[in-house]
C-alpha cells in the first residue's frame, strides 16, 4: 500500500490557499457581469469592494447611556497595523464602509436605474422585492452587544433571487442583486439605528465586516442564484 510523502498535504492545502484569493474574484468578475457591466467596470466595482472594505466613513454619532470604548483608527481600516489608543467616550460613531456599503449602495442604484431606462415595466417587480427583502431583514437582524447589527446573510440572498425568479425572470440579476444590496441597507441597518445606542460600542459600521458584510454577499449571492444576463 502506498502512502503520500509527509507533507503533501500541507503543500495541498497551501495551494488551496493560494487559489482561493483567485476563486474569489473570479465569483465576483462573474456575478457582476450578469449585471450588464462591461470587463473594465466590473474589475474596478470588485477593486472597490476589496480596497474600500478598509475605509468607514463617519455620518453621525449617537449618544450612550454609558462610556463606551473607541478605538479611531479602526476608521481607516489602520486598525491592525497601528496600537490601540483606547478612548472613553459618551457616543456611539455610526460609519458607513466604503467596500461593504458605498460602492455595493451605488451599483444597487445604478441598477435601478437601469431597470428604469431599459425595461420600465420590471421597475413594480423590483420595488416588491426590495419590499419584501426590507421586511425580512428587519425581521432577522438582531443587535449583538459589543458587536452590531448581525444577520444572517442567505436570508436576503435568497429571498432577492427568488423574488427575481418570480416576479421577473428576464430581468432576475439586476432584480435580486439591487434587493440583495438595499433590503439589508434599509431593513438591517437603517431601521434598526434605533438599537444602537444599546449596544454599548464605541462605533457601529454599515457595512463594517467589508467584504464579507451581509450587505456584499447578500447582492453577489442573490446574482449568483439566478441564471443568465443581460
Amino acid at each position: 500500500m502506498r502512502t503520500a510523502p509527509p507533507g503533501c498535504l500541507s503543500l495541498l492545502l497551501l495551494g488551496l490557499l493560494l487559489l482561493l484569493p483567485f476563486f474569489l474574484a473570479n465569483v465576483f468578475l462573474t456575478a457582476l457581469s450578469k449585471l450588464g457591466l462591461g470587463p473594465t467596470t466590473s474589475l474596478l466595482a470588485a477593486l472597490g469592494i476589496f480596497l474600500g472594505s478598509a475605509v468607514n466613513v463617519p455620518v453621525t454619532r449617537v449618544e450612550q447611556t454609558r462610556t463606551v470604548e473607541y478605538v479611531p483608527t479602526r476608521l481607516f481600516g489602520l486598525g491592525r497595523l497601528l496600537g490601540r489608543p483606547v478612548q472613553q467616550q459618551s457616543f456611539t460613531v455610526v460609519a458607513v464602509n466604503l467596500g461593504g456599503c458605498i460602492v455595493p449602495t451605488i451599483l444597487a442604484g445604478y441598477q435601478i436605474g437601469r431597470l428604469a431606462v431599459q425595461a420600465p415595466s420590471a421597475v413594480p417587480a423590483a420595488g416588491a422585492a426590495l419590499a419584501v427583502n426590507v421586511a425580512l431583514c428587519y425581521y432577522f437582524a438582531e443587535p449583538v452587544p459589543q458587536k452590531g447589527i448581525a444577520m444572517q446573510p442567505l436570508v436576503p440572498a435568497a429571498a432577492a433571487a427568488l423574488c427575481g425568479l418570480v416576479l421577473a425572470p428576464t430581468w432576475a440579476p439586476p432584480i435580486a442583486f439591487s434587493a440583495g444590496v438595499l433590503g439589508p441597507v434599509i431593513g438591517a441597518d437603517l431601521l434598526h439605528l434605533d438599537d444602537i445606542a444599546d449596544l454599548g460600542t464605541g462605533m457601529a459600521s454599515i457595512g463594517g465586516a467589508g467584504t464579507f458584510d451581509g450587505i456584499v454577499l447578500s447582492g453577489l449571492v442573490a446574482t449568483l442564484l439566478v441564471p443568465g444576463a443581460l
